[in-house]
C-alpha cells in the first residue's frame, strides 16, 4: 500500500513538473527567456596561459563539445509532441538519430521553406501576432548522455547552445533549466545545480515556430533545429563574469587608449596585459577586488586597425588568486575610431568607402551549419575581389565570423536579429506592437553585448524591414547610451533622429545624387543596393561614378553575397540547386528569389562578381601621354601605401602580347597620385594596329588569405584605337589564275542556288533566308538551319523583375512577311535581296547578301521603323543561326574571358581568347540569358581542325555561341521551376550574331531597367557583317 501510494505521489510530482515545465513560453511575446544566464562579451576563460597563448578552447581542459549524435524525434504538428521525454527513465530506444548541428529539413525531417515576404505558414495560417499555428508546426526532441570530467566537481557549469531555430526548451537529468528564443543568438545556461558527478542526460526540445518567429521574417531559407556549436564548458566559483575593451584615439589619430571594463565575481587579483602582434608588451597593470574593476591603459602609437590593415593586439586577463592562476582570457584588441563628422563616415579620420556585401549565413549542404573552412572560403572571396564590408543580414553571425573579419579585415554591420518583414506592409506593424517592445530591445542588447569587443563592427543596425516606430526608438536609444564609439542604424527610420546613417535600399541613381547633392547631414550608405539576381550587376558603374563624386555617398552593401539555394535531387534524380517551390506544392513561395549572390551556392563567383570586384578596386590608373608610356596612378586606400605591390604591363597590337615589363617600387601614399613612365618602345611601329596597355598591380608577399603575384586592380587603356576594317566585299584576286565568278540557279522551286568554285549557298525562297552553307565539302550550318533576324533574348531575372516579357513580347518571332525576293550580278559578285513588312512592329525589314568567289558573304539587316509610336523597345538587334556541333572551338578578339554585356563590361579587358562552347554558357540557377560577349572585332567558329567561319563587322559586335537555343532557356510569360541543369542541350550550335543587346540594370529586380544608353528603343537600324571561311586557324 505503502509503495502504491508513493508511486502514485511520483507519478503526480512528474505530472506537476511537465506543467511547470513547459507552459506558454512559446506563444508569450513577453518570455523571451527563463533562467538564461545573461549574455556576456565573447570570450573564452582559459585555464592557463599556454593554452590561452593557443587560443582553441576545443583543446581546452574547460571545455567539452555537445556536438555529434543525439537520440531525436519528430513530430509534424505541436500538439503531437512528446511532453515527458526528458524523464531519465524515458525509453527513446525507438528514436531516430541526428547529428548536431544540423537542420532538420535538410536531414529528411520536413521540407525547406523559402519566402521573402510573408511568414512561412502564410499558405496554410492566417498571420495574426502573436498566435502561432499547431498544425505543421513541427517539433524536435533531443536526448544525450554525457560524463562530466572529475576534474570538473566544485566548479560552474555552463551549456552553450551557439544557435537554435526557433527556441529551446532545456532539462538536464529530468529537471527542467529553462527557455530561450531569439535563434541567432547564443543561449547559455548555468547548469551547476542540475548536474553530478559522471553521467547526465541533457534533453531539450525545439519549436519550428514560436512568437519569436513574427521577428525572424529575413528573406532566406526557413529551416529548423541547431545551427552553430553547442558545447559545455566549466568556471571556477570566482571567475571574471565580463570583460569590454573599448578602443579609442586621440584627436590626431596617433596615440590611443583601452578602456578595460570587467565583472569580477568574488574576489581576486586580474593581471592585464597587451601584446603587439609579435608578442611583445606594451602595457599592462593590475587590478585587485570584486564586482565592476575597469582602467585604461595608454599606448602610444599602436598600430592601427582598419580593413586596409587589421593589426590587432591582444589583450591578457589572467585571474589569480594569490599565485594560483584560475583563468586566462585572451581578448584581441583593435585600435581604430569611428565617428561621424561633416555628413561623413569616419574610420581613423578618414572617409572609408564602403565596398560592401550582405551575406546570409548559408550553405549548399548543410543550411545554417556553415564551417570554420567555409567562412574563410567566404573571406577569402570577398578579399580576392575587394569587397572591404559586410552586413549580417539580417541577424547576428556565428563568433567566429566577427573574429574572422577582425583578423582579415572587414568592417561589419553588425545587425540584430529582428525582421517582421511579413507585417510591414500592415497596419499591425510590430514596431509599434507593445507586446513586442521587449523582444525588440532584447535582441539588440544582446546583440551589443555580445559583439562588443569586435574591432571590426563599426556600425550596429537595429534590425531589418519592421517599420519605424516607438520600438525601435528605445532601441536606439539604450545602444547610444551603452556605446557611444559606434553609430546606430536603421533603414525604416528613413531620415529620422534614429539612425545615425541615412540607408535606404534600392534607391535610384537620381535619388543617391540628390541626397548627395543636399544639406543632408548624415551619409548615405545603402544597406542594399545592386540586386545581384541572375544574369546581373549591368550598371554597376553609374553607382560608383556618384560615389567617387560625391563625398556624402560612401557606398553601401550589395544584396548579396551567397546564392541561397540548396543542394537537391528533382524527382528524375538530376542534382539541382533549389529554391522556394521546388519541394512541395503547398508551402508558401517566392521563386528563386533567394538567388541574389555574387558567388554560387558552392561559392563560384557568378560572371558578375568580377564587374564588382573590378569597381571596388582600390587602385587606379589613368592615361598621361600614353604614346610615351606615362599613366598616372592614384591609391584609393586611406591608410596604406602601394609598397606592398608591384606593377605589370603588358602592349597588346590588334590582341597580341608585343612587349612586356615589371615596375617593382610603387612609391605612392594613401590617397595620393603619382606618375609613372613605362619603358615602353616607339609606338609608332605598330600604327596599323589597335594598340592596348594593361597595367595589373600584384602582391609582393601573401597577406590575407591572398597569395603572393594576386592582382589586386587592374587597368586596360588604349593607346592606339581601333580601326574597323573596310566592308567592301570584292572577289578575290589569285595571282597567274583566273578567279571565277559566282552563279546563280533559280531553276530549283523552292530554293535559290549560288554556287561558286568550291562552295555552294541556298536561300528558301519561302522567306529568303540563308539555308545552307557548305565551303570545301564542309556543310557550315546545322541541318535544317537558318541565318534568321532575331529580337529576342531569354529573359533574366530582372527582365523578368521589370515584365520585359510582356513588354517586349511583340519582339518574339514578329510576324516577317516577305514582299521581295530578288537577286543580281554586281561587279562579278551575287547580290540577294530580300524584303519584310513587319506588322506587329509597324516597321520594315530588309536583308541583303553580297557574296563574293570564295564564298564570303556580306550580310546586311536593316529595319525602317514606322511611324508608331508605342513599340516596345528591343531586347536585341542581330542574326542567328545554327552551325555543326564539330564546330564547337570558339577564337574571338574581344572583351572576356567571361561573358559581359554592354552594361557590364568593365572588368572584361580586349584581347584574343580561346574556349569552347560548352565553357560559353554559365549554369545560372535559372536558365536564362547567358554566353554574351561585347566589343568583338573578329569571331571564328571553328572545327578541331581550325576550320569554320569567321565573323567581322563594320564596328564592334556581340555574339554568343551555346549548346542551347534560346527558346530552352526562356521560361516563357512566367517563371516556372527550372534549373539549369534540367535543359537539355542541343546537337549544334546557336550562334547569335549582334549589332547590340540590351543592358542587365542592376538598381533592383522588381522594375528596373539599363539606363537609356544601354536599351535598344524602337527606331531605325542597320548592322554589316561579313562571314568569312576560314581554313587552318589553329593557334
Amino acid at each position: 500500500m505503502k509503495k502504491r501510494l508513493f508511486s502514485l505521489f511520483a507519478l503526480a510530482i512528474g505530472l506537476q513538473t511537465v506543467a511547470l515545465s513547459q507552459k506558454n513560453e512559446w506563444r508569450d511575446p513577453e518570455v523571451n527567456a527563463v533562467n538564461r544566464a545573461p549574455m556576456h562579451a565573447n570570450y573564452f576563460a582559459y585555464e592557463s596561459y599556454d593554452a590561452a597563448r593557443t587560443g582553441v578552447k576545443e583543446e581546452s581542459d574547460n571545455f567539452l563539445s555537445l556536438n555529434g549524435m543525439w537520440k531525436f524525434n519528430w513530430v509534424r504538428n505541436a500538439d503531437q509532441r512528446p511532453d515527458d521525454f526528458y524523464q531519465l527513465g524515458y525509453n527513446d530506444s525507438a528514436w531516430d538519430e541526428l547529428k548536431v548541428p544540423a537542420v532538420w529539413e535538410l536531414n529528411g525531417y520536413g521540407d525547406p521553406i523559402y519566402v521573402n515576404v510573408g511568414y512561412p505558414w502564410k499558405n496554410q495560417f492566417r498571420t495574426d501576432p502573436p498566435k502561432i499555428p499547431v498544425a505543421n508546426n513541427h517539433v524536435g526532441s533531443y536526448r544525450k548522455e554525457i560524463v562530466i570530467p572529475a576534474e570538473w566537481k566544485n566548479k560552474q557549469i555552463f551549456v552553450h547552445f551557439g544557435s537554435v531555430t526557433s527556441n529551446i526548451y532545456l532539462w538536464v537529468n529530468g529537471k527542467y533549466v529553462g527557455y530561450s528564443e531569439d535563434s541567432k543568438l547564443e543561449a547559455e545556461f548555468d547548469l551547476s545545480g542540475y548536474l553530478k558527478p559522471g553521467k547526465n542526460l541533457i534533453a531539450f526540445q525545439v519549436f519550428r515556430w514560436c512568437d519569436g518567429s513574427y521577428l525572424e521574417d529575413q528573406d532566406f531559407f526557413r529551416f529548423s533545429g541547431v545551427g552553430r556549436d553547442c558545447y559545455l564548458y566549466a568556471r571556477n566559483k570566482t571567475c571574471i563574469q565580463d570583460i569590454r575593451v573599448t578602443p579609442d584615439l586621440d584627436q590626431q589619430y596617433t596615440n590611443g587608449s583601452l578602456d578595460i571594463a570587467l565583472q569580477v565575481k568574488g574576489r581576486g587579483t586580474v593581471e592585464l596585459e597587451l601584446s603587439d602582434a609579435k608578442g611583445n608588451v606594451v602595457a599592462n597593470t593590475r587590478l585587485n577586488g570584486s564586482g565592476s574593476l575597469s582602467t585604461v591603459m595608454e599606448v602610444k602609437n599602436p598600430l592601427k586597425w582598419s580593413a586596409e590593415m587589421p593589426n590587432l593586439y591582444c589583450l591578457t586577463a589572467t585571474l589569480k588568486n594569490g599565485n594560483d592562476i584560475l583563468e586566462v582570457i585572451p581578448v584581441k584588441v583593435g585600435f581604430r575610431k569611428v565617428e561621424i563628422k561633416d555628413a561623413q563616415l569616419l574610420v581613423n579620420g578618414q572617409p572609408v568607402l564602403i565596398k560592401g556585401a550582405n551575406r546570409h549565413e548559408m550553405d549548399p549542404d548543410y543550411g545554417y551549419v556553415v564551417s570554420r573552412e567555409r567562412m574563410l572560403q567566404d573571406i577569402r572571396i570577398m578579399k580576392q575581389f575587394n569587397i572591404n564590408a559586410v552586413r549580417t543580414c539580417h541577424y547576428p553571425d556565428d563568433n567566429l565570423w566577427y573574429e574572422l573579419c577582425d583578423e582579415y579585415g572587414l568592417y561589419v554591420v553588425a545587425e540584430a536579429n529582428v525582421e517582421a518583414h511579413g507585417m510591414l506592409y500592415t497596419n499591425n506593424q510590430l514596431s509599434k506592437h507593445a507586446s513586442f517592445a521587449k523582444a525588440h530591445l532584447e535582441r539588440n542588447q544582446r546583440n551589443v553585448q555580445r559583439s562588443y569587443n569586435h574591432p571590426s563592427v563599426i556600425i550596429w543596425s537595429l534590425g531589418n524591414e519592421t517599420g519605424p516606430g516607438p520600438n525601435f526608438e528605445a532601441c536606439y536609444r539604450w545602444i547610444k547610451a551603452e556605446d557611444a564609439t559606434r553609430p546606430v542604424q536603421y533603414e525604416q527610420a528613413g531620415h529620422d533622429y534614429y539612425t545615425d546613417i541615412f540607408c535606404p535600399m534600392y534607391l535610384w541613381y537620381s535619388a543617391c545624387e540628390d541626397y548627395a547633392k543636399s544639406n543632408a547631414t548624415k551619409p548615405l550608405i545603402q544597406c542594399e543596393y545592386a540586386h545581384a539576381m541572375g544574369n546581373s550587376m549591368g550598371g554597376f558603374k553609374e553607382y560608383w561614378d556618384l560615389i567617387r563624386k560625391y563625398p556624402k555617398f560612401q557606398g553601401g552593401f550589395i544584396w548579396d553575397f551567397v546564392d541561397q539555394s540548396v543542394r537537391w535531387k528533382n524527382k528524375d534524380g538530376i542534382e539541382i540547386y533549389a529554391y522556394g517551390g521546388d519541394f512541395n506544392k503547398y508551402d508558401g513561395s517566392d521563386n528563386n528569389f533567394c538567388d541574389n549572390g555574387l558567388i554560387s551556392p558552392d561559392r563560384v563567383p557568378n560572371p558578375h562578381m568580377y564587374e564588382v570586384g573590378y569597381f571596388y578596386q582600390s587602385i587606379w590608373t589613368h592615361p598621361v601621354n600614353l604614346q610615351n608610356g606615362e599613366i598616372e596612378i592614384f591609391n584609393e586606400n586611406f591608410f596604406r601605401d602601394l609598397s606592398a605591390y608591384y606593377l605589370d604591363w603588358q602592349l597588346l597590337a590588334d590582341g597580341e602580347l608585343v612587349e612586356a615589363g615589371t615596375v617593382s617600387n610603387l612609391n605612392v601614399a594613401p590617397q595620393q597620385k603619382a606618375k609613372l613612365k613605362l619603358d615602353i618602345s616607339d609606338v609608332n611601329s605598330y600604327k596599323d594596329k589597335e594598340l592596348l596597355l594593361n597595367v595589373s598591380y600584384k602582391l609582393k608577399k601573401a597577406e590575407t588569405l591572398l597569395s603572393p603575384g594576386f592582382t589586386v586592380a587592374k587597368a586596360q587603356m588604349s593607346v592606339i584605337p581601333y580601326k574597323a576594317p573596310d566592308m567592301a566585299l570584292v572577289n578575290v584576286k589569285k595571282a597567274n589564275i583566273e578567279s571565277l565568278a559566282p552563279s546563280v540557279n533559280n531553276n530549283d522551286g523552292n530554293y535559290l542556288i549560288i554556287e561558286g568554285e568550291d562552295f555552294i549557298i541556298e536561300f528558301a525562297k519561302n522567306n529568303g533566308f540563308l539555308s545552307r552553307y557548305k565551303v570545301a565539302g564542309k556543310e557550315l550550318m546545322n541541318d535544317g538551319g537558318q541565318l534568321v533576324p532575331n529580337f529576342w533574348r531569354a529573359p533574366t531575372d530582372n527582365d523578368y523583375g521589370a515584365r520585359l516579357q510582356h513588354k517586349y513580347r511583340v519582339w518574339l518571332n514578329p510576324k516577317l512577311k516577305r514582299t521581295s525576293f530578288t537577286n543580281k550580278q554586281e561587279n562579278g559578285t551575287i547580290v540577294v535581296e530580300a524584303g519584310y513588312e513587319m506588322p506587329d512592329v509597324s516597321a520594315k525589314l530588309y536583308l541583303t547578301y553580297v557574296i563574293n568567289n570564295t564564298g564570303e558573304i556580306k550580310v546586311t539587316q536593316k529595319m525602317v521603323a514606322g511611324e508608331a509610336e508605342k513599340v516596345p523597345d528591343m531586347f536585341r538587334f542581330g542574326m542567328q543561326m545554327q552551325m555543326p556541333d564539330e564546330f564547337y572551338r570558339i577564337n574571338y578578339y574581344g572583351r572576356g574571358p567571361v561573358e559581359n554585356y554592354s552594361d557590364r563590361n568593365h572588368a572584361t579587358d580586349l584581347g584574343i581568347y580561346r574556349q569552347t562552347v560548352a565553357e560559353q554558357f554559365y549554369p545560372y540557377i535559372r536558365p536564362q540569358e547567358t554566353g554574351t560577349k561585347t566589343d568583338i572585332r573578329w569571331w571564328r567558329q571553328l572545327n578541331e581542325a581550325g576550320s569554320g567561319l569567321q565573323f567581322v563587322a563594320e564596328a564592334p559586335f556581340s555574339a554568343s555561341a551555346l549548346n542551347y537555343t534560346i527558346e530552352s532557356l526562356d521560361d516563357g510569360l512566367n517563371k516556372d521551376q527550372r534549373h539549369s541543369p534540367e535543359v537539355i542541350p542541343v546537337d549544334y550550335t546557336n550562334l547569335c550574331i549582334d549589332k547590340a543587346q540590351l543592358g542587365l540594370a542592376c538598381e533592383n529586380s522588381w522594375g528596373a531597367i539599363a539606363y537609356p544608353q544601354y536599351r535598344l528603343p524602337y527606331g531605325n537600324y542597320e548592322f554589316s557583317f561579313i562571314m568569312k571561311p576560314v581554313f587552318n586557324k589553329v593557334y
